[in-house]
This record gives structure tokens, C-alpha cells and sequence, in this order.
């Protein structure tokens, strides 16, 4: 993990304890003596992420509907810390401003921003429950208000238009998108998932998830390659445009259409345990 990143030494599950009581419930000890919990479990997943955000970032309440995804929070501080490597910045004496693109109902990316650089977020998302979900998410925590605006992107079709404002200017965007080409595809990839994790029994979505959360027509390439050619709209107001990509195999195809626009790019790894998962970054500056 990111040598900032507070969670690459592992989890200490007495403080976090004592800072959220009933993540206890899901604590055991493994066959190599070391506690843990069953990532399987969305309950589980649910309760170590609330403690990590109430031990480590000050966000004194969080939820998300039953249902929704619930990403393990190490994951997405490396992406937060990554974007700060990207835009040269160490601390939070600088003003930033952020756009997240899919905020989700769990609103992680922006609370993370604001609470660990002080960074200004606005999150979008097509699904209404998912802002209204994020928007009470920031209202839980005293004065995140200030720094965390939620938009309802209406137009499914579009990914910056009517999210990004006239006059408005974004030092960097981001995304988690949808991987999955369909619910199958899904299904499959959790399946994996929990074979991973040697678990048996009846299949859960691993980590919970809704279908727009999940898998969009043609999965990740294309959701990726539709952003990058829209964000050529958006050139001038945006210094760094960056998503996650889940499969290496897809970047070829990215840095092909990259190159024909004429844009700069960036391929940053990342590697939380044996996962190995990358960013793309991309402007239209010139200052790689």
C-alpha cells in the first residue's frame, strides 16, 4: 500500500473495538492466530469499515442502504493518496477541487478527500437513492457540508455534462466504474471471489452491490473508453481525469485512443495484499 496510507500495517482490532463496540460481534481469531473477520459477510465488511472511518478520519457516523456496496476502505485511501502523488501535493495547504464520478451510496472517495487532505468533493451519480444516501452520509459528520457537494447526474448517457458547471475547474476527476458487462459476469466474479476466500455455502454478492454499481453494457472497456472521449469536452476544465481499471488487459486499448487525442498519460499501479489493481490517468495539459 501507499507508504501514507493508514492501513498498510494491518488492522488493530482492539482500538477500532473500542471505537465502534459492535464490530466485536465479527471479530474471531483464525488458524493462524491472528483476528480477523469473514470479508464475505457484508454485515462484517459493514462494521470494520464504520470503525475505520470513526478511528482514522473522524466521520462520527456513516451508512449505506442495505444492499449497496461496501468497499473495504485501504483500497480506497491508496486511490486517494495516488491522486495526491499525482498532483504533487503532500498536505493539505492547498485548495483542491475533486469530482468524483458514481459516488455510490457510501460517498468513501469524497469523505476520504475532505477528511485526509481537506479537499473540496463533488460526488455524481445516476441512481437517486445512491444521492440521497451519500448526501446524508455527509451530513452525519459536522461541517463536511463545506466541503462535499452530491449531484444527481439525469442523463445516464452523459458522465461529465450537467455534472461539471460552467466556470467550474477540477484538478483532478475519479471512478470506480462498473467492471461487469452484465449480471452474470457479476454473479461469476463473486463467485471467484468467494472461492478466494474458501468460503461455501449459498452465493452473496460479495461485498453487496446494486446493478448500476456493478455492471453497465460492455463493462468496464467500455465505460472507461466513453469517458475518455468525453472528457475531451471537458479539457479545459479539468487538469487530471483518472479512473480505476480492473483488468490490465483493457489498457492497451485506452492508451490507443489516448493517443490518437493527443492526450498524456499515466499508468500508476496499486497493490493492497496479492491484489494488484492500477490507475488510468489522463490530461489534455501536457504535463506529465
Amino acid at each position: 500500500m501507499h507508504t501514507r496510507n493508514l492501513h498498510r500495517n494491518g488492522y488493530i482490532f482492539e482500538e477500532l473495538i473500542e471505537n465502534h463496540h459492535p464490530l466485536e460481534d465479527f471479530v474471531f481469531t483464525n488458524d493462524y492466530q491472528n483476528k480477523t473477520i469473514d470479508f464475505s459477510n457484508p454485515d462484517a465488511v459493514f462494521h470494520l469499515n464504520k470503525a475505520l472511518l470513526k478511528t482514522y478520519y473522524q466521520i462520527t457516523d456513516w451508512h449505506i442502504p442495505k444492499g449497496y456496496l461496501c468497499s473495504p476502505i485501504p483500497g480506497r485511501a491508496d486511490y486517494i493518496h495516488q491522486i495526491a502523488d499525482l498532483l504533487q501535493i503532500e498536505n493539505s495547504k492547498d485548495s483542491i477541487n475533486g469530482l468524483d464520478i458514481g459516488v455510490g451510496a457510501n460517498c468513501i472517495y469524497p469523505l476520504l478527500g475532505a477528511q485526509i487532505y481537506h479537499w473540496k468533493m463533488v460526488g455524481s451519480d445516476i441512481q437517486l437513492e445512491s444521492v440521497d444516501a451519500a448526501k446524508h452520509n455527509v451530513s452525519l459528520t459536522d461541517n463536511l457540508s463545506d466541503s462535499i457537494e452530491i449531484r444527481h447526474q439525469t442523463n445516464p448517457a452523459n458522465i461529465f455534462e450537467g455534472i461539471i458547471l460552467p466556470n467550474e475547474y477540477y484538478h483532478f476527476t475519479m471512478c470506480n466504474p462498473p467492471f461487469h458487462a452484465s449480471e452474470k459476469d457479476a454473479l461469476k466474479g463473486s463467485k471467484q471471489k468467494l472461492k478466494n476466500l474458501k468460503i461455501d455455502g449459498e452465493l452473496l454478492l460479495n461485498f453487496g452491490g446494486q446493478a448500476n454499481e456493478l455492471w453497465c453494457n460492455g463493462g468496464e472497456a467500455l465505460f472507461i473508453k466513453r469517458m475518455i472521449k468525453q472528457s475531451i469536452g471537458f479539457k479545459n476544465q479539468v487538469l487530471w481525469f483518472t479512473s480505476l481499471v480492473s483488468k490490465k488487459e483493457h489498457i492497451p486499448k485506452f492508451q490507443k485512443q489516448l493517443n490518437k487525442l493527443n492526450a498524456s498519460y499515466k499508468i500508476i499501479e496499486m497493490f493492497q495484499g496479492n491484489k494488484k489493481s492500477r490507475i488510468l490517468a489522463w490530461s489534455f495539459k501536457h504535463e506529465s
